[in-house]
């Protein structure tokens, strides 16, 4: 993902309105991006202000002096080059997808199957490391699609082609690159309690220092702590994420973005509860304290808001 690109993403993720699809990338973006990630902290410090204030209705009249002025400032914008004019074209296409599932559903249908080729054929052309043994789990395979029919002439013999999807397991330990991989791959998986498992057991293995150090692609295990903590749907798996990524929030500011963002915008009470705990630990900074003191006034629960002043007081008596 592009820069500018990312930038445009980070305003539609701050305020909630991007798509799934998107987070991943922009997510990964971030992580090694210093100039985005700034642009989100610009973000982030002007909304916290901003939220202090009372909201005014406008009047229809400035409405409507409102649309006029942006009518004309668009119709007096240059025709602009070609590849303004491509990314133009590009987000209108996309727009008509919404509007037509069946279109959308064929191109996500075609994009799987190219996806899960190009992987099979990544995976079956690597040179891997010995590892544990494969269990083949021949009795519970499926029938994953018919590839052909043929009938005997004149009979009523039929041979009917097809492949079939087997189950397998992988056994190693916790510290084999194989079983980490797939721990990774489990912590996004769609359903729940395989998503709760791999992300426990990630965050079990930072909490004790396995490898858990921040990587240069985006892909390690601390940035999938962060992803599940901002983008997983189940509190319970957000909780675990939290509990992994607790040792690295006084060193890495990533980990410091993310619980900030967890304390700021998470649905959950729970959730924000343990991210001021965590927090305490890094009270003095001042990012912390501007959530801290946006949430002592803001949020919905009061014990929270409790919380959250108390942590302030802190914040003032070690300063």
């Amino acid at each position: 993902m592009k820069c500018e690109m990312a930038k445009d993403n980070v305003i539609l993720a701050y305020y909630g309105e991007l798509p799934d699809e998107l987070a991943g990338s922009l997510e990964q973006h971030l992580t090694t991006c210093e100039e985005c990630q700034e642009e989100l902290r610009s973000i982030q410090a002007m909304e916290a202000p901003l939220g202090m204030l009372p909201v005014v209705e406008p009047s229809p009249n400035l409405l409507a002096q409102a649309r006029m002025h942006l009518d004309e400032a668009l119709d007096a914008i240059p025709p602009g080059g070609f590849l303004t004019r491509l990314r133009t074209n590009f987000f209108a296409w996309m727009g008509h997808l919404q509007s037509a599932p069946a279109l959308a559903t064929l191109l996500l249908g075609v994009g799987f199957i190219g996806g899960n080729f190009v992987n099979r054929y990544q995976v079956a052309h690597q040179v891997r490391p010995p590892q544990g043994p494969t269990i083949i789990d021949q009795a519970h395979s499926v029938i994953s699609n018919i590839t052909g029919i043929e009938r005997t002439p004149n009979t009523e013999m039929v041979q009917v082609h097809y492949n079939r999807i087997v189950p397998e397991t992988r056994e190693g330990s916790l510290d084999s690159q194989e079983i980490r991989e797939l721990l990774l791959k489990g912590a996004m998986a769609p359903t729940d309690g395989v998503r709760a498992q791999s992300v426990g057991m990630l965050a079990n293995e930072c909490k004790v220092g396995h490898q858990c150090a921040p990587s240069e692609d985006g892909k390690g295990t601390r940035a999938a702590l962060m992803v599940s903590l901002r983008y997983d749907k189940d509190p319970g798996v957000r909780l675990k994420a939290l509990e992994g990524l607790q040792g690295y929030i006084s060193q890495d500011q990533h980990v410091r973005d993310a619980v900030l963002e967890a304390l700021a915008h998470d649905p959950d009470a729970q959730v924000r509860t343990a991210a001021i705990d965590l927090l305490v630990p890094v009270q003095h900074d001042s990012s912390v304290r501007q959530v801290l003191r946006q949430v002592s006034t803001t949020d919905e629960n009061p014990y929270i808001r409790t919380v959250s002043n108390n942590a302030l007081q802190d914040s003032g008596s070690i300063q």
